[in-house]
């Protein structure tokens, strides 16, 4: 006897997705017409019969996915979310936010709570400490899940990792400001003993050792106030740092607030290179350099990679890292120093 056929089959003989055809079932308004009679029509070629009693014991986690992050106050983080969000939207896929405010006991509550309410997926930047009492949660509940942006759980076979590429960004933004003959770089900003800091400082230390230029570290938070604070300690105790990578854009925008108060003029007494490229980098004054790492084409890439993962089961790769490029802007100049 053959078997009955499965909305798999519908999809495949229609040329749509599975959750395209769910939509259907649903009568989702999401669906434009012409797609949905298409997937009548072959319902009807094929024979396919809704088992809608099955279906409602199924649709308690149909389309919904989670999504926790560490610090939606960083327009980095938010606009990441945004576009995750929207292209999750755009095919059928409703959004559970969770911000955790780089507190792990928080984490480990809204996982708890998001898995609790029914997700098919899980994407998260996570926070630092504690990391297995959400991941093993995670585990135990086989939900599929993706780390995004930061890497704290080492079991990449279970929870894939993908980021732009940290590495990349912090050498090609130090190269810069060695072929602007900067005397010495600093790099300003990140929590000491964090990954995300280190990863994105090793292209930094890489570029200073193949130049024979001792690097000087200044730890702290990624914030407009630390970089502020760091403009002061630089100028203090410094006075030979004439150029500076920061972990992010927050904290180069702080350190241009602070050596602009000192009366420095940043693009020509000191030279800044922030990181991520956030919208502000181009509107303030003077712009800011900065490593674009395609934030809003990232999210997209996310809901692409974690929806294949759940309509077609295709796994993603264990550890994926995307493009960066270096955007010259007035916070570093165009010429060699004279």
């Amino acid at each position: 006897m053959e078997r009955r056929p499965t909305i798999v089959d519908v999809a495949r003989v229609a040329g749509v997705s599975k959750s395209t055809v769910s939509l259907v079932l649903q009568n989702s308004p999401l669906v434009r017409a012409e797609t949905r009679r298409l997937v009548r029509e072959t319902m009807d070629k094929i024979g396919y019969v809704y088992n809608r009693s099955a279906a409602n014991l199924r649709s308690s986690n149909v389309g919904l996915i989670g999504l926790v992050l560490n610090d939606l106050r960083n327009p980095f983080f938010t606009e990441f979310a945004t576009s995750l969000q929207m292209a999750l939207s755009e095919r059928g896929y409703a959004t559970v936010l969770a911000n955790t405010d780089e507190d792990a006991a928080i984490q480990a509550q809204v996982v708890s709570a998001i898995i609790e309410h029914g997700i098919s997926a899980l994407v998260i930047s996570p926070a630092y400490g504690e990391e297995m009492a959400t991941f093993d949660l995670i585990a135990r509940a086989g939900i599929p899940t993706m780390q995004v942006l930061r890497k704290v759980d080492p079991r990449i076979d279970l929870f894939p990792f993908a980021a732009p590429d940290y590495r990349l960004g912090s050498l090609i933004a130090t190269k810069h400001l060695l072929d602007l003959s900067a005397r010495r770089i600093a790099f300003v900003g990140g929590l000491e003993g964090r990954a995300v800091t280190q990863e994105r400082m090793s292209g930094y230390l890489h570029a200073l050792a193949e130049a024979g230029m001792e690097p000087l570290v200044l730890a702290g938070r990624s914030s407009r106030a630390f970089g502020r604070e760091a403009a002061e300690i630089l100028s203090r105790e410094h006075p030979d740092v004439d150029a500076a990578v920061c972990f992010n854009d927050l904290v180069a925008l702080g350190m241009v607030s602070g050596f602009t108060k000192m009366g420095r003029t940043v693009g020509q007494d000191f030279r800044i290179v922030g990181f991520d490229d956030i919208e502000e980098c181009s509107q303030v004054y003077p712009t800011l350099s900065t490593v674009h790492c395609g934030i809003a084409e990232f999210g997209k890439q996310i809901a692409t990679t974690i929806l294949g993962w759940l309509e077609e089961q295709r796994a993603p790769a264990p550890e994926a890292l995307s493009a960066v490029e270096l955007v010259v802007r007035e916070t570093s100049g165009r010429g060699k120093r004279a």
